[in-house]
């Protein structure tokens, strides 16, 4: 923005000094004037025939009342200029870190010593800002760079297969389709996952009131099949839970967590349970399975983006790109809950989503059950 050129805040504030020390000492005359000066009468006689008059005092008093007036005025532009710049010298240390976090440098950190005062407050504010805006970038760059390796994959894949079918053209046709069918697929959901993933950080979606426990079972209905050839029981639990959101977005967090669930469990004879439940002014959804043992130091790393768990192979049909809980913490976080992810001593996981709680038919519209539940 383009503004026209005024007095720094340290001249405004020298001015304010020596302005105020103007007018303290100009109230200082008057008050000799009015309750000393005038009182003396014009003629009077003292010892000897000699006494100062009012005219005398007056002679006498108002020059020397001006040279005061001027050196009061130079010392509260000199001091005002001195006390100014001591007060502003934390702003402008705060100036300069700015400028430095404008001109790409984020590591700057202001680090103000001193007891607590607004300026203080506003650079350890700062300070707090530049660690989150930096940790921001440097993840968005490490997503970006992820991302960029994950979407080479398969294309490198399908050049190599392309490549192939041009210098052999007497391999099996249905064979290269399916495999370029299958690396395609794989393609087109990492980039409808890093879409959802972009659209949740954002935050732009219309919110209505949704039944986490119908969300659930029409995941679990999804997910059934998959379970089944799993040889994993698969059981949802719980009453009619409402919370605020997309009923999209939450579909998606369910499914990611039961999907997970399913394919990290154990071959054969693992169980999956979801459940639902208000508690107070929350809204609960649990997604508990059996599994193998998570290292908990594993854990925090798990919403990463491209982040998968040990177990997963990746020549599965479901195997991901490691997108699945990253999605569900940036869904869990558009909507203002908490994630946690605890292991289980006996092995696998259990999740815990925790989202506002809201009435039924509070919101712009209500989540119905879907068709066949």
């Amino acid at each position: 923005m383009h503004r026209r050129p005024g007095l720094s805040v340290r001249w405004k504030l020298t001015l304010s000094y020596a302005g105020f020390l103007a007018v303290a000492g100009a109230l200082l005359l008057a008050v000799v004037w009015v309750f000393l000066l005038r009182y003396v009468p014009d003629n009077s006689q003292g010892l000897l025939g000699i006494a100062p008059n009012r005219y005398l005092l007056v002679r006498t008093f108002f020059p020397a009342a001006a040279v005061a007036m001027v050196l009061l005025l130079v010392f509260g532009l000199v001091g005002g200029w001195i006390l100014a710049g001591r007060m502003l010298a934390p702003l402008t240390r705060i100036t300069d870190a700015a400028g430095m976090a404008g001109s790409g440098s984020l590591s700057h950190r202001i680090r103000m010593e001193g007891r607590q005062d607004e300026f203080r407050e506003l650079a350890d504010a700062f300070d707090t800002m530049l660690e989150q805006l930096e940790s921001h970038v440097a993840e968005q760059q490490r997503f970006a760079a992820n991302a960029s390796h994950e979407l080479r994959t398969p294309l490198a894949i399908s050049q190599a297969l392309l490549d192939v079918a041009r210098k052999d053209p007497t391999r099996d046709r249905t064979e290269l389709i399916e495999r370029l069918r299958a690396v395609n697929t794989r393609a087109i959901g990492l980039t409808e996952s890093l879409l959802l993933l972009s659209r949740s950080d954002r935050g732009t979606f219309t919110r209505e009131s949704v039944d986490l426990s119908l969300i659930a079972e029409e995941a679990a209905e999804t997910l059934l099949s998959l379970a089944e050839q799993r040889g994993t029981t698969l059981d949802v639990t719980g009453g009619a839970t409402w919370t605020g959101g997309s009923a999209e977005l939450l579909l998606r967090m369910v499914t990611n967590l039961v999907q997970n669930a399913i394919v990290h469990n154990l071959p054969v004879g693992g169980t999956v349970t979801v459940h639902t439940e208000a508690q107070g002014d929350a809204s609960v959804l649990r997604v508990e399975n059996t599994g193998h043992p998570v290292p908990p130091e594993l854990v925090p790393a798990l919403t990463e983006p491209f982040r998968r768990g040990t177990e997963r192979v990746r020549t599965d049909e479901h195997a991901g790109v490691g997108l699945g809980l990253a999605i569900v913490h940036s869904i869990v976080r558009a909507h203002d809950g908490t994630l946690d992810l605890v292991p289980r001593p006996a092995g696998g996981l259990l999740v815990t989503v925790r989202l506002p709680g809201t009435h039924g038919m509070a919101g712009g519209g209500v989540r119905q059950a879907p068709p066949g539940s």
